[in-house]
Order: structure tokens, then C-alpha cells, then sequence
């Protein structure tokens, strides 16, 4: 089985948790702009692949391509040759952060948990049209 979908809108990372003193004790909390974009992969993954949860005991292969936006600085050869793919984006957010968000977003809905992912890839280009393509399979 493999299932493709996409989120569309510039890529976000997972943030890292902040604190706040909570009287006594300091209180740890996800920023707000994680929980979005958590919520928005979330509700994509729902509405293109019709709530299908992979078995637990099933090992997976996820595969993540951002496309970040064009920039609109961007002289008309230098944007032709990111659509060519022969300028890639080295930028924030990080590859790491990107699949940690995608894929703990996906905790309990795509599978049980992302430790039965065992081969994964992030890969970061750029695009007149910014989203993420997330791919899950059963890995081989």
C-alpha cells in the first residue's frame, strides 16, 4: 500500500518547546505555529487519504519533498534555474525539522508511531507552487 499526499503552502519546521514559570514550576509548551501546521498535516492526510492507519507491526518508508516558494527577488534566470532544479533551497526550515513535523503529526493516524518508520528522506526544491509531498509505504 502507498499513500501520497500533499499540504500546500510554504514549508514550516518543528519548533522547539519554550517555557513558561508557571507559579512554582516551569511549564513546557509547543508553539503555536507547530500545533498549525501539525493540525493542517493532519487534516490533509484525513482528507486525501480517507483516515487509512497502517497495521502496527508493518515497517514504513516515508519520503517528504518541500517546495519552497520562489523568491520574489529572484532575477528571471536565476528563478528559471530553480524550477530547473540546479539551485536548491538552503534554508530555513531544516530538512530535519520538516520530517519531524510531518511525521510526528502523523502519530495515531497514519500509524500507531513513528518508530515503525525505518527509511525515510526529506528533500527540499524550489517552486512557483510551495507545499509538502509526504509518501508512505510498506518498506522493503
Amino acid at each position: 500500500m502507498k499513500l501520497k499526499f500533499s499540504v500546500l503552502g510554504e514549508p514550516a519546521g518543528k519548533g522547539r518547546p519554550r517555557f513558561r514559570n508557571a507559579g512554582a514550576f516551569v511549564q513546557p509548551y509547543t508553539p503555536e505555529k507547530t500545533v498549525s501546521y501539525e493540525n493542517l498535516v493532519r487534516l490533509e492526510y484525513r482528507r486525501q487519504c480517507n483516515d487509512f492507519k497502517f497495521p502496527k507491526d508493518t515497517p514504513l518508508d516515508v519520503r517528504i519533498t518541500a517546495y519552497y516558494g520562489i523568491p520574489k527577488s529572484a532575477s528571471k534566470k536565476k528563478a528559471q534555474l530553480m524550477r530547473e532544479r540546479k539551485i536548491r533551497p538552503m534554508k530555513k526550515p531544516d530538512f530535519d525539522n520538516i520530517g519531524k513535523i510531518v511525521c510526528d503529526s502523523l502519530n495515531d493516524i497514519a500509524y500507531h508511531d513513528d518508530a515503525q518508520i525505518v527509511d525515510a528522506q526529506v528533500r527540499k526544491f524550489f517552486s512557483d507552487d510551495p507545499r509538502v509531498v509526504v509518501t508512505i509505504q510498506e518498506a522493503e
